[in-house]
């Protein structure tokens, strides 16, 4: 019989978020009254404003109070939704939280039904009558949003077109996505090593790829790829589903290219993408140069895929949570005492989930929820040095929704292009405190290669992914329904540029596509990461130039949410991402860093601190 994997004590026991300051259970009654009132109102709403708002009495004050009734309707949905998707990715495995998740998304789309007249009549007023309600001061809290939602004019549907298509959905992508994760989260990945067999869960079995020990990363990923390959049918027809779905919306709306609807929400145009893309293909030197490196520093004859998250020495014990929070709060501390008492908040009142359990879904993440309450963060905690730049990450983002709550429900969340600027900053705050802080040669070699590998997974692996999913989309709508090898083709096809001659990929390494999330939920989401990592590196700098006088803009940045778009938050910063130079500076600092640990490694193998 198969081992059971009880989980490491890591200090994360217990540590599980409450969600009462949304509501108290499944059996909370005010569920029942809010879906109630939602739909209530909703349907309220529609009579006293169709019609109304294109039309030509239509006054600033009167757009602006039906754009505050809509938004409060919207955060009470939101609030519903929060609650119901923050239970089910607590604990995927009980019936009765995806049936509640379900009927929560049902009910949702059964109001927005009654509020999407708003949009459609909205985008309908003519350019002349809406530029002159935009002038007026009344609308100033609110005119991003308007504007941005008339950007998509040329890409909505009839009314009855639009309602058909978000009820559909509850049993089309969103059902399918629902799948992806039961199927994955409840999977059992058979692990054998050393005559012992163990069932792990998708955390646990990537937490295996990040050992010292070269047999426990060899059987994590054979165990990853049994896994997936005994589910890789029902994963290979989601994947071919959601991609067709994916051209259906595009063709339906009048995208011409499979990535135009992400440039869209993300308020960045496609040129601004490609150079990003482009600079961050011309330096893939980078990856290659450091993978030989650390091929040497671990002594290897033949580097492989499951090697690439080898520690460069053994990390001697397991970083504690109580651990991990401490130094995570004295970093941010050391550069906002705001920012690190907005943080304590998360630890001290439960907004955190962190302990690793059977059911759990894998992955780290942080929801804003709504305005009226508060962000709550997620993640599995396995006690190791990435857990701890993973809580850093996920905090800032916490705090960058904590701050930008200002806004209200319509402008508090940021484009995916500057969402990742506050977790990738907190990130950059504890390495710094920790590489500073270290004298050992050995230690501060070790830090400086784990963040260059965190880096590159955020910059170039994001470009490699997203390069995967371009080729993907293509060959899907070109030769109709791909089977799993032509996907496996795609992927390696992919990958294999970014490590040059430095890694091997194993037929392992082929399938791993299966398990990426972001393909499912967020299509095209990943060139963010890279935005955002790149935008970082060049903020930080500009902190390490200007000490204090730079955290006020920083936090008013975070603050703005989504009141602006991008490229108008940023130049308050000081940031031109239009710049051709912006993206090329961004990677200059990063070859510092391998450089850096290149001049460290010679030190280091010079005194014959290898590890064996």
């Amino acid at each position: 019989m198969a081992e059971t994997a009880k989980h490491l004590k890591t200090g994360s026991e217990g540590v599980t978020w409450d969600l009462s300051d949304l509501y108290s259970g499944l059996g909370d009654e005010r569920i029942e009254r809010d879906l109630s009132a939602l739909i209530t109102k909703s349907r309220a709403y529609e009579k006293k404003y169709r019609g109304r708002i294109n039309s030509r009495s239509i006054t600033a004050g009167a757009l602006l109070k039906a754009t505050k009734e809509l938004e409060a309707l919207s955060e009470l949905s939101g609030r519903l939704l929060s609650f119901a998707y923050l239970v089910f990715a607590a604990d995927t495995g009980k019936p009765e939280h995806g049936a509640f998740l379900q009927k929560i998304q049902e009910k949702a789309t059964e109001a927005r039904k009654h509020l999407l007249f708003f949009e459609l009549e909205l985008v309908a007023i003519p350019e002349t009558r809406m530029k002159k309600l935009l002038a007026d001061e009344k609308l100033d809290h609110y005119r991003h949003f308007l504007e941005q939602e008339r950007r998509y004019k040329p890409h909505r549907l009839t009314e009855p077109e639009e309602k058909i298509l978000d009820e559909k959905a509850n049993t089309g992508s969103r059902a399918f996505r629902r799948l992806f994760d039961e199927v994955l989260n409840n999977v059992r990945f058979t692990v054998r090593l050393k005559g012992k067999v163990k069932e792990l869960s998708e955390t646990e079995t990537l937490a295996l790829l990040y050992d010292p020990d070269r047999e426990k990363r060899k059987a994590g990923a054979e165990g990853l790829t049994k896994g997936l390959l005994d589910n890789a049918h029902v994963l290979t027809f989601i994947f071919n589903t959601l991609v067709q779905d994916h051209y259906v919306n595009d063709r339906l709306r009048a995208f011409t290219d499979p990535m135009q609807s992400r440039h869209l929400d993300n308020e960045i145009d496609a040129e601004t993408v490609g150079a990003l893309m482009t600079s961050c293909e011309k330096n893939y030197d980078m990856v290659e140069t450091y993978y030989k490196l650390k091929k040497k520093l671990l002594g290897l004859k033949e580097f492989y895929d499951y090697d690439r998250y080898a520690p460069v020495f053994s990390e001697s014990k397991t970083i504690r949570y109580d651990k991990g929070r401490d130094v995570i709060l004295s970093s941010f501390g050391d550069f906002s005492p705001r920012v690190a008492r907005i943080a304590k908040e998360f630890f001290d009142k439960n907004w955190i989930d962190a302990e690793l359990r059977d059911g759990k879904r894998g992955g780290a993440f942080s929801h804003g929820t709504v305005p009226g309450a508060h962000p709550y963060v997620f993640m599995n905690y396995t006690g190791r040095l990435r857990d701890v730049m993973t809580l850093a990450h996920e905090l800032g983002h916490g705090v960058h929704q904590y701050l930008s709550r200002r806004q209200g429900y319509f402008q508090s969340n940021t484009p995916l292009t500057t969402a990742e600027t506050a977790s990738v900053f907190a990130e950059m705050l504890v390495f710094h405190k920790l590489a500073e802080t270290e004298e050992d040669p050995k230690t501060r070699l070790a830090l400086i290669c784990s963040k260059l590998e965190d880096i590159f997974a955020t910059v170039f692996r994001q470009v490699v992914l997203t390069r995967f999913e371009e080729s993907l989309h293509a060959a899907r709508r070109t030769k109709g329904e791909l089977t799993q090898d032509d996907v496996n083709e795609l992927w390696a096809n992919a990958n294999q540029p970014m490590f040059g001659k430095s890694v091997k990929l194993t037929n392992n390494y082929r399938v791993w596509w299966m398990y990426i999330p972001h393909f499912i939920h967020s299509p095209f989401y990943c060139y963010a990461y890279s935005f955002g990592e790149l935008l970082v590196l060049a903020l930080y700098n500009m902190y390490l130039n200007e000490g204090n006088r730079f955290v006020p803009r920083y936090i008013e940045l975070l603050s703005s949410g989504g009141s602006e778009s991008p490229d108008v938050l940023l130049e308050r910063v000081g940031v031109d991402i239009k710049d051709p130079g912006f993206w090329q500076g961004g990677l200059d600092l990063l070859r510092v860093m391998v450089d850096q640990a290149i001049d460290l490694s010679g030190q280091v193998l010079k005194s014959g601190k290898r590890r064996k």
